[in-house]
Formats: structure tokens, sequence, C-alpha cells
């Protein structure tokens, strides 16, 4: 067994496999704009890998997905907290990057205090 695979079965058990769904839901919701090598495309689209924002404060970073910012739409209306907390902790610790995962509650309370309206988990909330 390699240590890369120790590395990421230890990931697995530690996060509960939420690294796992946070790449699945990073294919499915970012990797079209940010890549999935998360190098982004310069000049549209900023890299996540090695970026200081990435891996800077986690609330500045979770607002990005609740809010939006810049060209990039919220994602509040279409994941719930737990899968934001999945997908940014996934994009946090991958590529090299190296920050703390986020829990659901975190991101809760950040929608709350943003102010930003509840995950609504009906087939047609998603609009990405």
């Amino acid at each position: 067994m390699t240590l890369r695979t120790i590395l990421a079965a230890a990931l697995l058990i530690v996060h509960g496999g939420a690294f796992a769904d946070g790449k699945a839901l990073f294919a499915k919701n970012c990797a079209a704009c940010h890549q999935a090598s998360g190098k982004g495309i310069p000049g549209a689209f900023p890299a996540l890998a090695g970026s200081k924002f990435v891996q800077g404060p986690s609330a500045d970073v979770a607002a990005v997905l609740l809010k939006g910012r810049g060209g990039m739409p919220d994602f509040s209306p279409t994941l719930a907290d737990a899968d934001i907390a999945e997908v940014l902790s996934y994009v946090r610790s991958a590529w090299g990057n190296q920050a703390p995962a986020l829990t659901e509650r975190e991101v809760s309370a950040l929608r709350d205090t943003l102010k930003v309206e509840q995950f609504a988990a009906g087939q047609m909330s998603n609009k990405h």
C-alpha cells in the first residue's frame, strides 16, 4: 500500500467521506469553469489551486458560494449547507492547498449572518 493510498483513506475516515463527495460536487458544479485541475482559465475563471483567497478565512470563501461574486453565481438555492461545506473542504485541501475543512454548522451560521435564504431541496431548485 502506498503512502498516497494511506493518506487518502485517512482523509475519508476523518471527514466521513466528505473529501470524495466534495470532489464529486466540484466536478458537477465547478469544474467546467475552474477546471478539474483547479487551474481555472486565465482571464476568465480564477485558479483555485494555490489560491491565497481559497486558503484564507473560511467565511470569505463560503460567502462567495452563498452570495456569488463577480461573474460567479451564488449556489445558495442549489446546494445545501453540507454540500457547500464538502465542496469547499475539498477545494481547500486539493491541488496542494492546505487549509482547514469547513463544517455544515459553519456554513449554516454564515448563511444566517448574511441573511441568505435557506436551501430549498425541491426538484426545481438546481438552476446550475
